[in-house]
């Protein structure tokens, strides 16, 4: 009756092993895989890129700062179409400079969901 009960675990324990091991060599890739990208992923990453460019997306805000003064101006703003779309409601004073804190503000608001605080 003692080999009965020291079976059963032994043998669950077994058959979870084996059940676990489909999963485990599904994860596995060889590093050449990873490392190599197809020529579509290739293009893929290319034209994403080109497109940022045209609509300044991954630009900092350094980048839109050309004069250095550490707002952003409205024609600064041009330069990134999303920022240029919203300037006028972000920039809350309304002098034509968009300010980090301004921005900030403003990022906060539409995360929240609600109207800019005045």
């Amino acid at each position: 009756m003692n080999k009965h009960h020291t079976r059963t675990p032994t043998g669950l324990l077994f058959l979870g092993m084996i059940a676990a091991a489909p999963l485990a060599f599904a994860q596995s890739t060889t590093p050449t895989e990873q490392q190599t990208p197809t020529q579509a992923q290739a293009q893929a990453g290319a034209a994403q890129q080109s497109q940022a460019g045209a609509s300044g997306q991954g630009q900092s805000w350094a980048d839109l700062d050309t004069d250095g003064n550490g707002s952003i101006s409205r024609s600064e703003a041009q330069a990134h179409s999303a920022l240029s779309s919203v300037f006028a409601t972000a920039d809350a004073d309304g002098d034509g400079e968009l300010t980090p804190e301004e921005y900030r503000t403003f990022i906060q608001n539409q995360q929240q969901g609600g109207a800019p605080q005045e």
